[in-house]
């Protein structure tokens, strides 16, 4: 058998090709584990895709099928919408598939706008039928779905603007008797109970807030209010580790609705992680919550803290011209 000598070796090792696969080809076995029901497997060969090509849209879609498959909803619809928000209306498969999430998470408003848009966008696209079947389901959804009369449903709104008026000034005072009347009114309507303590808190009562929320804990154990206002009530009094543990939890959550997004978005800033505060903040969709000056406040003091102090000072502008009641002590950090 002929052997190489050392020169000889060193020449055709210098031939020798690496192999180092492409997105494409973690894409292919991530797609074939998908389709033999191997979802977990599937993700992990998915997520390496990414890592290998980031900006290659079809990957970020298959994840986004994995995570419905998965029953994981919102996680879904945040990698739906963060396709939308980048190239608009180019992916119009991405609007029957939020429609899709959104019908299994119970928002069907949600779903049928967005069915509604991809048969607007494609009358003959492949999710023709499916689309279809699902404004099918949502209108009887809606038909047995009659909880409130209209006399209701306006009184409701009248609390909520008075409620929200005086939160967003932080004038908890003014805010207490207001929701004491609404869970009267309304005891089935929980967001109440979760701004009553949140006033409550705030002023100076912590211990009953804080009661009352973990009261609330048992029943509603995935309720983003509850984890909300814990993580900065724990925060306030110095709980650390109990702080935490909430935190925990919001980081795996992705709520559907800009508002609920917000208040994650604030407990983040307001309990000192800036940076996931900022990524939170920047996934909202400012058209949305515009109208809230706890929007402005909490996103300019994160943005500062992150090191980005010319974005901080642009959202203090802005929230400043919005709304009169903010003041250059509400921006303490810029100063």
């Amino acid at each position: 058998m002929q052997t190489l000598e050392p020169a000889e070796q060193q020449a055709r090792s210098t031939n020798i090709i690496p192999f180092i696969p492409e997105g494409d080809f973690y894409y292919t076995k991530g797609i074939e584990a998908y389709q033999n029901g191997k979802l977990e497997k599937a993700m992990k060969w998915l997520n390496k895709a990414i890592e290998m090509e980031p900006t290659e849209v079809i990957y970020h879609l298959q994840k986004s099928v994995i995570f419905t498959e998965l029953g994981s909803f919102h996680k879904a619809i945040y990698i739906l919408d963060d396709i939308i928000k980048e190239h608009d209306d180019n992916y119009p498969e991405c609007f029957y598939m939020l429609a899709y999430n959104y019908s299994k998470l119970g928002y069907m408003h949600d779903a049928e706008k967005f069915a509604n848009l991809y048969l607007k966008m494609e009358p003959k696209g492949d999710f023709y039928e499916q689309a279809q079947e699902l404004l099918s389901y949502v209108e009887e959804e809606e038909e047995d779905d009659e909880l409130w009369t209209t006399e209701e449903e306006d009184e409701l709104i009248m609390f909520q603007e008075s409620a929200f008026y005086h939160l967003e000034r932080e004038e908890w005072q003014l805010a207490l008797p207001i929701l004491e009347e609404m869970m009267s009114l309304f005891p089935e309507h929980m967001l109440a109970k979760h701004e009553y303590a949140k006033a409550l808190f705030f002023s100076g009562d912590q211990k009953q807030a804080v009661r009352m929320e973990e009261e609330l804990l048992l029943t509603e154990h995935v309720s983003v209010y509850t984890h909300v206002n814990l993580a900065v009530f724990y925060h306030e009094v110095g709980n650390l580790d109990q702080r935490d543990e909430h935190l925990r939890l919001l980081r795996n959550i992705f709520p559907i609705h800009e508002e609920q997004h917000l208040r994650i978005a604030c407990a983040f800033s307001m309990t000192g992680s800036y940076e996931e505060a900022v990524d939170r903040f920047l996934h909202l969709d400012k058209r949305r919550v515009k109208g809230h000056a706890s929007y402005y406040k909490w996103f300019s003091l994160a943005a500062q803290k992150a090191g980005n102090g010319s974005y901080a000072e642009k959202l203090w502008k802005e929230g400043s011209r919005r709304f009169n009641h903010l003041s250059k002590d509400d921006f303490y950090w810029l100063s």
